[in-house]
């Protein structure tokens, strides 16, 4: 059974960073796509970014591009969210997700658990 487990959030103030990892078990990594969304509350689940296998090819939100970066350690199973210049409107639920490519949450076939982030003015 794959298994997805967020780790890195955490209180922050406006203008931090912030690196959010997962670390995926249960399956290959090195064939799994992976994706990172978020949902704040009584916000629907947003799309945050994804990354093919082999870590090429990164598709981003438009709204948060140039200030997150998404990537992957095959070699440790993990992949990787670096969220810079945090915002207060970037506090929500970060989850991980794998076994799609794109923005759509039904591409996805697995999910972690989520991990909190509270970025204060």
């Amino acid at each position: 059974q794959v298994q997805l487990v967020e780790s890195g959030g955490g209180l922050v103030q406006a203008g931090g960073s912030l690196r959010l990892s997962c670390a995926v078990s249960g399956r290959t990594f090195r064939s799994y796509a992976m994706g990172w969304f978020r949902q704040a509350p009584e916000k629907e689940r947003e799309f945050v970014a994804c990354i093919s296998w082999s870590g090429g090819s990164t598709f981003y939100a438009d709204s948060l591009k140039g200030r997150f970066t998404i990537s992957r350690d095959n070699a440790k199973n993990t992949v990787y969210l670096q969220m810079n210049s945090l915002k207060p409107e970037d506090t929500a639920v970060y989850y991980c997700a794998g076994g799609g490519y794109g923005s759509r949450h039904s591409l996805y076939n697995n999910w972690g658990q989520g991990t909190q982030v509270t970025v204060s003015s």
